[in-house]
């Protein structure tokens, strides 16, 4: 089948130049691919929230669209046009959604009469999102004007709840672009989950509508569910996600467009291993500092990252796993485990500082020796409190040392100059036993890098890998252990044999694993999901000119 390929592709997302979580991995792996295909006509348009301060993911150059600005300019359109620094160097567009928070209650009157969208009990991030959302809409107005769009196939993305009145203004005012929209997980479901209610065993009998008014969602379920509704083509990024879809906002999907990987985010071999010797030298420096205790040439290092999401990310299962292991006695290596997960953060810990700048040089541990920096809320954080309760104190004799590096990887803090990914090739393994993932980037993320991973049945990437590989125990490289709602015991207990098996094997049972482990990250690899965006876009071309 020949599938009707866009001329244009105008993308829009609030994680655009915006590193806040696994949309900016799907929009900047991706858009090298987008690029090969669509040489500058893919243009994505995020939110200018860096103001007056340099982001560090844009870089404002000349491109095809200089032209354009001083048409938007005089418009009453604010932006900043330049290129997106990620592999591809797409072009990026920020606009400057301020000025017009003062057209908001004609919006959210206009999304009323048009679509019957509720905003009258929207808060929190509802309005920001939804003006960021209509100021995207006004520029793609703009560039349809300026690129000639009448005689163009023209596609509009939108990503997750936040841009969807931008989708929705888009469909009323220019009914020749066709609309995609891509949630990457409801807001209801992942509330229901929030809410600690047993989501799985209960979707059939849930109701999207009532659980919004019971749960104080009904603006975001709203937009979502209208939005999906009314564009000209709706996807998911999971064959989990797409029956909740289904069953939450009555709406099936038409496309599952699962998120890949971009290899060029991964060093080249010799390059690797570098990186992966100073990562790992970066990791045992801190565990030394903090506890006093330099880690063994063979420690085993492993980890759990992304969202403070302490249950949907199944953090508290990480941990208990843990302990389950610190009373083994049948471990043969030690073991430093790491919670690399951005909290409510106050400063960086100075006498940490100290330490590994040299200027304090004493080898006893320092106080609170499991966590790099002090937080505002540290008698009501949740892992704190687990650690203690545990008793993780890091203790020289502990064959289990556990670290929580609550911040965002960025490569400027003041302890961690690595980013992210310079920190995780170093891993030996990593644990996502999630309980809500629509889809599960930082699993991907690991076997990109050739680190075995331990994930659930209850995440898209671990359904899709058991699908695509018959993936399930860890020496294939990725395990994907049985959750359920209420089977935690055994899922904690499936992470700690898993983790023993690996502590426990060979370097060369290791390089096996590892090996197994890329594998199942090229069949993830953008050129073979691309596909699916190109069958979304045709199906939103083909509805729109039907």
């Amino acid at each position: 089948m020949e599938y009707i390929s866009p001329d244009y592709i105008f993308e829009v997302s609030w994680e655009v130049c915006n590193k806040i979580g696994g949309i900016y991995t799907v929009l900047s792996t991706r858009a090298k691919t987008l690029q090969k295909s669509h040489k500058d006509k893919i243009i994505f348009i995020g939110p200018d929230v860096w103001s007056d301060s340099s982001n560090p993911f844009f870089i404002e150059t000349k491109t095809p669209l200089q032209a354009w600005k001083k048409q938007a300019e005089q418009e009453g359109l604010n932006v900043k046009i330049g290129r997106w620094d990620i592999p591809g160097k797409p072009i990026a567009i920020l606009v400057d959604f301020e000025p017009f928070f003062e057209h908001k209650n004609q919006l959210y009157a206009d999304m009323w009469e048009w679509y019957q969208i509720e905003s009258l009990h929207g808060y929190g991030d509802y309005d920001e999102a939804c003006i960021f959302a209509y100021a995207s809409a006004l520029v793609m107005e703009s560039l349809y004007k300026f690129i000639g769009g009448e005689s163009q196939k023209v596609i509009a993305h939108f990503n997750e709840w936040t841009t969807g009145m931008g989708a929705l203004h888009v469909q009323k005012k220019l009914p020749m672009i066709g609309t995609v929209f891509t949630t990457h997980a409801t807001s209801i479901g992942r509330s229901i989950a929030g809410n600690h209610l047993p989501l799985y065993d209960n979707l059939n009998s849930y109701n999207g509508d009532e659980m919004a008014h019971r749960l104080n969602m009904v603006a975001k379920h709203s937009l979502e569910k209208q939005t999906a509704r009314f564009v000209d083509c709706f996807t998911t990024v999971s064959d989990i996600t797409a029956v909740e879809c289904e069953k939450l906002l009555d709406k099936t999907v038409y496309v599952v467009t699962p998120n890949g990987f971009e290899r060029d985010f991964v060093p080249k071999s010799g390059n690797f291993k570098l990186k992966r010797e100073h990562a790992r030298h970066q990791l045992a420096t801190i565990v030394e500092k903090l506890t006093g205790s330099k880690p063994k040439e063979d420690a085993f290092f492993v980890a759990t990252s992304g969202r403070y999401e302490y249950k949907n990310k199944g953090i508290d299962l990480y941990i208990d796993a843990l302990n389950r292991m610190k009373e083994s006695d049948k471990l043969k290596k030690e073991v430093c485990a790491f919670v690399m997960v951005p909290g409510h953060v106050f400063e960086a810990r100075q006498d940490l500082s100290d330490r590994c700048v040299g200027k304090d040089k004493t080898k006893k541990p320092l106080d609170q020796p499991y966590i790099t920096h002090w937080l505002h809320n540290m008698e009501q954080d949740l892992v704190v409190n687990q650690m203690k309760w545990l008793n993780f104190n890091n203790e020289k004799s502990s064959k289990v040392k556990l670290i929580f590096i609550p911040i965002y990887l960025t490569g400027s803090d003041a302890i961690f100059k690595e980013s992210y990914y310079d920190l995780l090739i170093g891993m030996d393994a990593t644990v996502f036993p999630s309980y809500y993932e629509p889809w599960g980037y930082t699993p991907l993320e690991s076997v990109a890098f050739s680190i075995p991973t331990i994930t659930t049945s209850l995440s898209g990437f671990g359904v899709w890998a058991n699908k695509t590989s018959g993936s399930t125990n860890i020496e294939s490289g990725v395990s994907v252990i049985n959750r359920t709602d209420y089977n935690q015991i055994e899922v904690a207990e499936g992470i700690r044999e898993d983790l023993m098996k690996l502590v426990n094997m060979t370097d060369k049972e290791m390089k096996t694993i590892r090996d197994n482990a890329f594998a199942i990250a090229l069949e993830a690899d953008w050129d073979h999901f691309i596909k699916y965006y190109t069958q979304a876009y045709h199906i939103a071309l083909k509805n729109k000119n039907a």
